[in-house]
Parts: C-alpha cells; sequence; structure tokens
C-alpha cells in the first residue's frame, strides 16, 4: 500500500515562507480559447512573477530551511527554471547558489541564472547528467543538495497552486499538469485528491521525453535512453521512485503529446491569450487539441508554468508560417502511426 510523502497542512504552512511575489498568481477564464478548444478553459498563470515559473514557490521553502539551519551554501541540477529560482531564493537568504545545467540548455535560462548571481556550471550532457554533476559537488564540498522533486519541499511549494485553485471557490471539472519530474504534478495532484476530490487530475508529458508517463502507466519506473522534445523543461530521462509513488495516488491520467500539438498550443495561447510560453507551458493546450471530444463542454484549468523560452528558436516553432494552428496540428496528428 503506497503511502504519500506530501501533507497537507506542511503545504498550507508553505505559503507563510514564499515571497508573496510568487503567491495567487492570476487564475482567469479566457473565453478567447474556448472557439478553438471546444471547452471552458481557464489559465492559472505561473509565469507572473519574476522568475516566469513555478519553481520559486518549492525553491523559497527549500531556501528558508535551509536559511533556518545556517547552511551558507547550495547546489542544484536543473533544466534552467529551478536554477533560476534557486538563484533568486538563495540571494534573498544569504545562500551561495550554484547551479549545474547543460550546455545545451536554452540561452535565455542561462543567462538569467547567471544575472542572479549563481554560480553556473555547465555539462556535457543532458539534465540527468546535470543532476548527478550536482550531488557530487554537494559531497565533495559539504554543502547542500537540492535534489528537485526528490525533495518534498519542491512538491510541497508547487502544492500551494492547488491551495489557490481550491480558494478560488470557481467550479472545474480537470486540472492539466505538465509533467517532467513530478513536483507540479504531484503536489497539485495531492491537494485535489485532499480537497476537491471530484476534479481528474490529468498529466500531460511530450511523446519525445515519455519516462514518468510510461512508468505511471506500469506502476514501476521506466527509464528511456534518451529523449527528443522541445518542451526542454520536463525532458527528464530517469523517475525517481519515490516521486512515482507520490504520483500514482493522485495522478488520474498520463497523456503523452506530439511536438505538433506542442507547437499548435504556443501559437493557440499566443494567438487567443497574448501569452508567450515556452514549451512545457503549452502541454495542457496540446492535450485538449489532441483529444477534443474528451474535453468537450467540460471546465479545464491549465497551468501555464513557465515562459523561459528563447525567442529565436520560439520563432521558429511559431512563427513559421502562417498556417492556422488547429490545421497544423489536426494535419500531423493524421499522420501519426
Amino acid at each position: 500500500m503506497l503511502k504519500t510523502r506530501l501533507d497537507t497542512a506542511r503545504i498550507r504552512a508553505a505559503r507563510q515562507v514564499i515571497d508573496p511575489i510568487f503567491l495567487d498568481t492570476p487564475l482567469y477564464r479566457c473565453e478567447a480559447l474556448e472557439p478553438d478548444l471546444g471547452c471552458t478553459v481557464s489559465i492559472k498563470l505561473e509565469t507572473a512573477n519574476p522568475v516566469r515559473s513555478f519553481k520559486a514557490r518549492g525553491t523559497e521553502v527549500v531556501a528558508s530551511l535551509l536559511a533556518d539551519k545556517g547552511s551558507s551554501a547550495v547546489v542544484c541540477g536543473s533544466a534552467g527554471n529551478l536554477g533560476q529560482a534557486l538563484a533568486w531564493s538563495g540571494r534573498a537568504r544569504g545562500l551561495e547558489v550554484t547551479v549545474v545545467a547543460s550546455r545545451f540548455a536554452p540561452a535565455v535560462k542561462l543567462d538569467r541564472i547567471r544575472a542572479l548571481g549563481a554560480r553556473l556550471e555547465l555539462v556535457d550532457g543532458d539534465n540527468e547528467m546535470a543532476r548527478v554533476r550536482a550531488a557530487a559537488i554537494a559531497r565533495h564540498d559539504g554543502i547542500g543538495l537540492l535534489d528537485d522533486s526528490l525533495d518534498i519541499e519542491t512538491c510541497e511549494g508547487a502544492a500551494t497552486i492547488g491551495l489557490e485553485l481550491v480558494d478560488a471557490g470557481s467550479s472545474f471539472d480537470a486540472v492539466l499538469i505538465a509533467l517532467g519530474g513530478g513536483a507540479l504534478a504531484t503536489g497539485i495532484g495531492h491537494v485535489m485528491k485532499a480537497l476537491a476530490p471530484d476534479v481528474e487530475v490529468i498529466c500531460v508529458q511530450p511523446a519525445g521525453a515519455p519516462a514518468m508517463t510510461r512508468s505511471w502507466r506500469q506502476r514501476r519506473v521506466v527509464t528511456t535512453d534518451s529523449v527528443d522534445t522541445i518542451a526542454d523543461a520536463v525532458a527528464g530521462r530517469c523517475p525517481i521512485p519515490e516521486v512515482l509513488d507520490d504520483l500514482l495516488l493522485v495522478g488520474d491520467d498520463a497523456v503523452l503529446v506530439q511536438e505538433a500539438s506542442i507547437i499548435a498550443g504556443m501559437r493557440v495561447l499566443l494567438k487567443d491569450a497574448g501569452l508567450i510560453v515556452e514549451p512545457s507551458a503549452a502541454l495542457g493546450i496540446a492535450a485538449i487539441l489532441e483529444d477534443r471530444d474528451r474535453f468537450a463542454d467540460r471546465h479545464v484549468i491549465t497551468i501555464v508554468c513557465g515562459s523561459n523560452v528563447d525567442l529565436d528558436a520560439y520563432h521558429r516553432w511559431v512563427g513559421a508560417g502562417t498556417e492556422d494552428p488547429l490545421t497544423l496540428n489536426q494535419r500531423v496528428l493524421r499522420r501519426k502511426p
């Protein structure tokens, strides 16, 4: 019998240590999206803060605990957004922050990590190799290690989003959550199951980075040798067993979406919501585009989780040509095997 690592009381307490600038992000119904998507859509805009992603909710909790213990330094492996968030939270609490990232991570994320005062070390590999190197630095230097999703504070910080959804008092049927390492999905999912159990928790991952979704479906850790997706923020290969156990308790479904649908989702968010987002933030919209019948006549909330996107790449994906995003999506999906 699985038992969750998350605790609702601790999640409520996390609100007290998170800088209010990261709390109570906008939640609104976006009617302009609805003709294209065929359902009622509300957006939880986690990009409306100084680091432009949800990650600071978790790093605020982690940095507060480290500062309270008298720690002076911390290191993390990051795809980019976590590193920015830890740099922000650590700087505010006098912590020396080191971030290990892939040298292939988007330059906009790496530049922002440096600008926030963190030491940045680059590895010739992917996000998983960055995590391994960060752990080695922590052992060698005797400093704190933030291991995203494994450290429960990252999950419970993200879970405060769920409290805000519940506190908003609006009625909704499902929440669509980007799935990478699992902190966001397990955190929000835990709150939904505890406080709004009728809400369907649907996790969305790129088909080119399917490890956690395959693990959820098979109820055991399934790793992959490589990833192939533009959604760098969720491009993991090696699910963490403890996080999978948490996810199995709260996820009602885990779906994989195609790259064409992610791009179409980014275009829809730009065209109808005026939002420039990174690919991981469009996963929820991509899921609706791929299965409109499933969501027809339902009220769905999608978590727009990050907007740290390289603009040159964004223009290549979203600005290439003038084809309507729905037409593009349908045309490519017809070619799926």
